[in-house]
């Protein structure tokens, strides 16, 4: 699929926009970074914990500048911006560190953060000028928003096409019988009216949120139908695919939905595109890969689909550093398994493994395109430790927590205040046979609650434990803390 198309306008805008960044901080350089990820993948709790621990100099051992004692600290600083929400930084922490933690609400909008990174450069003539300094901007924006993108290159009828495709498939009746059913009453060619319109809007809303809440993914577009905002009721969203007629008469409800349809792409899509995403330097793309296996082959395959359309609309490549005030291009994309935490640490290559071939040809069109891929397992907040049990005369590895209140495995229901050993189970030796004969995982899955009790620093700073995170803030950020 190729990148959305954009207009000349759009392309002025992103310039002036790139150059507007460039000249307000003409003797500090900023490096854009996006943060986002599929649904309940974890992108607030990755921010929360990449500004924390930047702030407080926490555990990172594999953050290049931090080992080599070149980092000197960070600071939060105002965002150029001021019409971007800002992301809520102090407010997550606060719950995530309270007597009783919980996780923070999920990304429900689009929100900005900037901090300033002061560091000692390796340069020759870095004694001369003393410490240099980079704005670190951080843009957080739901996964939703990212499946929307694909839609630029749809034309109504296209787009769909393909979501009752989708919708007819063996095994989605659950979620879009009624949907379907109410659209085989309804006439597109019939006169136009409002409550038709909302009538099918509401059924179809309905319908995506049933395949999200059962980890279906590629059938989410229009993704503001799940985060509406300030949007919600407005004709803008107020539309359903419809069966192609023969003669699309203007009057008619096909016409009408074709209309809005078009205005969401061209009010709510594009300029999301145009003003954040189409600007930025990096990205990290966080996959809860782990609950898309405990869901079965089908939410798997959903996955790599949803990943597919999504990275193909990123614009990829090589920085030019002579057009860079104009432009940018993503040149680095990390993929992270988040959760890594609930499964044990013997597992995490195979974790790795099977999101490598989730992604496989979403990175390989990166890499023709001139930008670098890596793919991790990581817990930006580690929720869990380890230990073994003794089963049957065989000793299994096994991960302690705490899991949430309502969380059921083997028909026990857990009160988010008993801790457990837990044996998750192992994932595939091959990642393939996840797509060749549809292998189900056998998986124990549970979502566990914040850590109980965090260690505090010499400078009484709270410290975060996690798993490879520092090696993920190394390859996203170190190269520009040279």
């Amino acid at each position: 699929m190729p990148q959305p198309p954009t207009t000349i306008v759009d392309e002025l805008g992103i310039a002036l926009a790139n150059l507007a960044d460039n000249t307000t901080g003409a003797f500090t350089p900023t490096l854009r970074l996006g943060v986002t990820g599929l649904s309940r993948a974890g992108k607030t709790i990755f921010i929360t914990a990449l500004v924390h621990n930047l702030l407080t100099g926490g555990r990172l051992p594999g953050f290049t500048p931090l080992a080599e004692g070149r980092f000197i600290g960070a600071r939060l600083a105002e965002y150029p911006d001021a019409t971007i929400p800002r992301f809520a930084y102090e407010q997550h922490l606060e719950v995530l560190t309270s007597k009783v933690p919980v996780w923070p609400e999920g990304t429900r909008r689009i929100s900005q953060l900037r901090l300033v990174l002061k560091y000692q450069s390796k340069n020759w003539y870095s004694g001369f000028r003393g410490p240099s300094t980079l704005n670190l901007d951080i843009v957080d924006y739901p996964g939703e928003w990212l499946l929307d993108l694909p839609l630029l290159g749809l034309s109504f009828a296209e787009w769909s096409a393909e979501a009752l495709e989708r919708a007819r498939q063996p095994g989605h009746g659950k979620e879009a019988g009624p949907f379907l059913d109410l659209l085989d009453s309804i006439d597109p060619s019939k006169e136009a009216n409002d409550p038709d319109a909302e009538r099918l809007a509401a059924a179809f809303t309905e319908y995506l949120r049933r395949s999200r809440e059962h980890g279906a993914l590629s059938t989410l577009p229009p993704g503001r139908f799940l985060l509406p905002g300030d949007l919600e009721g407005s004709p803008a969203l107020t539309f359903a695919p419809l069966p192609l007629i023969t003669a699309k008469r203007n009057g008619t409800l096909y016409a009408m939905l074709e209309h809005r349809y078009e205005a969401y792409k061209d009010r709510v899509v594009r300029p999301f595109f145009r003003d954040h995403f189409a600007r930025l330097d990096r990205q990290i793309v966080l996959v809860d890969t782990l609950r898309a296996l405990n869901a079965g082959p089908a939410a798997v395959a959903d996955l790599e689909t949803a990943l597919s359309a999504v990275l193909a609309c990123f614009r990829q490549g090589e920085s030019n550093l002579l057009l860079r005030p104009f432009t940018r291009k993503i040149d680095r994309i990390l993929f992270a398994a988040t959760k890594a935490d609930h499964v044990h640490h013997t597992s995490h290559d195979r974790l790795e493994a099977i999101l490598n071939r989730l992604v496989a040809n979403a990175s390989k069109r990166a890499r023709f395109a001139g930008a670098e891929t890596k793919s991790i397992a990581l817990a930006g907040i580690r929720a869990t430790r380890e230990g073994t049990i003794n089963e049957g005369g065989e000793v299994l590895p096994t991960i302690i927590g705490t899991p949430i209140e309502g969380e059921v495995l083997d028909g026990t229901r857990y009160d988010g205040k008993t801790e457990i050993a837990l044996f998750p189970g192992d994932l595939p030796e091959r990642p393939d046979s996840l797509f060749e004969d549809g292998t189900p995982v056998a998986l124990n899955f549970l979502r566990f609650a914040p850590p109980q009790k965090l260690e505090r620093n010499v400078e009484g700073d709270v410290v975060l434990p996690h798993i490879r995170f520092d090696r993920a803030l190394d390859y996203l950020v170190g190269d520009w803390l040279k």
